[in-house]
């Protein structure tokens, strides 16, 4: 790895043409740690360019040459009329990159080098697999090395001389502070927790509910952590004693406060893996009670979520909602829940319909939880998960209507 100034680094990046013709795909760190001084100084050299990353962000270079490309539609590409949305199960996108999807340029997010190596920090995803992509068909690995990442582990770790270039560039780390969660979060939240039982393994994502959940396990013991993502109610489980000391939090990425990342900086307790390892469905199964704890825009009677797309446009994607639903449901004890409230109160309707109108995003949970109470549908007839879903978890203003529309489809 050379450590060079920001317009070398460009002109590197100035000199790759894309290998198999077309624009250069450049895949880069998303979510929340995304290199922007470094990728808006390549992208702005590049008149075309296939922008690849993960729940983009808003404020991206997106200029007019620009092909946003995602397996998973954050805030930042929603909408745009040039977005290329690939359908993938979060834990099949890493082999993307040697097959449909190959990189020719990386840029990564990373730690100051220590001993021959860098630290790729609050994310790791799928960027292991897009560095060994573009190495092994002779593309470029560019890093902006930041003094503010946290050091971190596992598959975090990437050996210096797997970058071709670098450049030290200081950037404040962006924060999340969740606020309190209102009274129907808190309540969603509080049921799901009820059935989560001490030494079972966790996974929630980011959102009211979730971190309402989290909040309401730090009574639990033995707890173990297998994940996609985590944030501060990790730290608060941790602090109360919740957690099992003798195992390591594996997670794929980390987005919380100053204070969480402070705690993550050197911390061998948290391992960060890649997402080809922490959304297999068959490593998820493996872990002692999982539970997964996902959320959707949509549930039918026949217990199909949609948490995809909103009136047959794009609105995110898979995610892991489909690999640790799976995963979840294979384990000893484990359970899947879909949580969500049951009056969406943007578009004011209801969010337990008869029958979704689009593309399923994941089925077969072990109950669908509302504000209105816990519908189990795992393991019963499809007569009685509707049934269950009408009379616990269906806003009270939409029941009969809902009773109608199963007696039509043959459920009541």
């Amino acid at each position: 790895m050379r450590v060079v100034e920001l317009d070398e680094a460009v002109r590197l990046a100035e000199a790759v043409q894309a290998l198999d013709g077309g624009e250069p795909r450049l895949v880069t760190s998303g979510n929340f740690a995304t290199p922007l001084p470094l990728l808006e100084a390549v992208a702005a050299a590049l008149p075309t360019l296939r922008l690849h990353l993960l729940n983009a962000q808003r404020g991206l270079p997106l200029h007019e040459g620009v092909i946003p490309e995602t397996t998973f539609v954050g805030p930042g590409f929603r909408g745009h009329h040039r977005l290329a949305y690939v359908p993938s199960r979060l834990s099949l996108t890493p082999r993307l990159f040697s097959t449909t999807l190959p990189p020719d340029i990386v840029v990564i997010h990373t730690t100051l080098p220590r001993n021959g190596m860098v630290s790729l920090g609050t994310e790791v995803n799928v960027l292991p697999a897009a560095i060994e992509a573009v190495r092994a068909r002779g593309g470029l690995v560019l890093a902006q090395l930041n003094p503010l990442m946290p050091w971190t582990f596992g598959d975090a770790l990437v050996p210096t001389d797997e970058v071709d270039a670098a450049v030290e560039i200081e950037q404040q780390l962006a924060v999340h502070t969740p606020s309190p969660p209102d009274e129907t979060a808190a309540h969603i939240g509080a049921q799901v927790a009820a059935a989560i039982h001490d030494g079972s393994t966790i996974q929630a994502g980011i959102g009211a509910v979730p971190d309402a959940t989290i909040a309401g396990l730090v009574e639990r013991r033995g707890l173990r952590v297998w994940t996609e993502m985590f944030s501060d109610g990790i730290l608060a489980l941790e602090r109360a004693g919740a957690l099992d000391p003798d195992l390591p939090l594996s997670t794929s990425f980390v987005f919380g406060t100053a204070e969480l990342y402070a705690w993550l900086d050197g911390n061998e307790r948290v391992v960060l893996r890649r997402t080809e390892v922490t959304n297999a469905p068959a490593r998820i199964a493996e872990q002692r009670q999982m539970t997964s704890v996902n959320t959707a825009l949509q549930v039918d009677l026949f217990g199909q979520a949609n948490a995809s797309r909103i009136n047959a446009r794009i609105y995110s994607g898979f995610g892991g909602q489909t690999d640790f639903t799976v995963g979840a449901l294979q384990s000893p004890g484990g359970q899947a829940f879909m949580a969500l409230r049951s009056w969406h109160p943007k578009a004011d309707c209801s969010t337990i319909v008869p029958l979704v109108d689009e593309p399923v995003t994941s089925f077969q949970h072990s109950a669908v939880v509302t504000e209105q109470g816990v519908a189990r549908i795992a393991g019963l007839d499809e007569r009685t998960q509707a049934r269950n879903l009408v009379e616990h978890a269906a806003h009270p203003r939409v029941r009969d209507e809902l009773r109608e529309e199963a007696r039509a489809l043959g459920l009541l």
